[in-house]
């Protein structure tokens, strides 16, 4: 891990609402593992903290990541041109690949809106002889990004595309009509959702590992503001940036 500044290579729109930023960096993109993350100081005062973002994609010397417009923080983002700078600190946390054995068949990677972020590098990077199928939810279709990503299966909470509900709807009917095997979940999202598809997940004896989503300014472990409680255990706390971000989710409280 190391800070360095970056020059950013393009700015674009996925869908009406969703970016991705692209920056080149020799560093990262021969380090980077699938669902680490880098934090960024989006601005050279404002705002103070930084922001963390999953890796989207390494393509090359090239680093990806894809945000929607929220907040002040990716509203400054937003702004910036091919040729700006970034002040990045990364590779952050651990990686799915840690995650990945022989003890199942086919992985369900669960992305809710923004959080399909970690999921195209993951897909480039997954073992070939295990089948993925991929979950994609979202208020509408503009917050459905594709790029990158294989068996993709959409659900809308409007209808705007693919099957209307949630993506836990989703994922029960294509595991009752389909047989998949031993499954693995791989899921990132808004808290709620994840916690969902966890508990599902435990009703159908199946694995499942959370990128959890959080504040985390320093992205190293110094701040102790990313704390997330364990299910039994010594400790009651673990850091979401440092231990993290990926956890079974039978030992967290989500």
């Amino acid at each position: 891990m190391k800070q360095e500044i970056v020059q950013i290579h393009s700015l674009e729109y996925l869908t009406n609402e969703i970016l991705e930023l692209t920056f080149i960096s020799d560093y990262l993109s021969s380090v980077a593992k699938p669902g680490q993350f880098i934090n960024i100081r989006v601005g050279d005062n404002f705002p103070l903290l930084r922001r963390p973002f999953s890796i989207f994609n390494v393509e090359g010397n090239k680093i990806s990541i894809v945000f929607n417009v929220i907040g002040t923080g990716t509203k400054v983002l937003a702004r910036k041109r091919k040729g700006d700078t970034l002040d990045v600190l990364g590779p952050c946390g651990n990686s799915f690949l840690l995650f990945i054995d022989d003890s199942f068949d086919t992985a369900f990677f669960v992305g809710g809106g923004i959080g399909v972020a970690p999921f195209p590098f993951l897909t480039k990077h997954f073992p070939s002889h295990k089948k993925i199928v991929t979950y994609l939810g979202g208020r509408h279709k503009k917050l459905i990004v594709t790029k990158g990503l294989k068996n993709i299966k959409i659900s809308t909470d409007d209808g705007s595309d693919g099957f209307q509900g949630t993506v836990l709807d989703l994922i029960k009917k294509d595991f009752q009509e389909n047989d998949y095997g031993k499954i693995r979940f791989f899921i990132c999202g808004p808290t709620r959702m994840m916690k969902a598809v966890a508990n599902y997940a435990n009703t159908i004896n199946a694995d499942c590992y959370a990128s959890l989503e959080c504040d985390m300014a320093c992205g190293i472990g110094l701040c102790q503001g990313c704390n997330i409680e364990v299910i039994g255990g010594e400790r009651k706390y673990k850091l979401v940036c440092k231990e993290g971000t990926i956890f079974e989710t039978k030992t967290v409280w989500l």
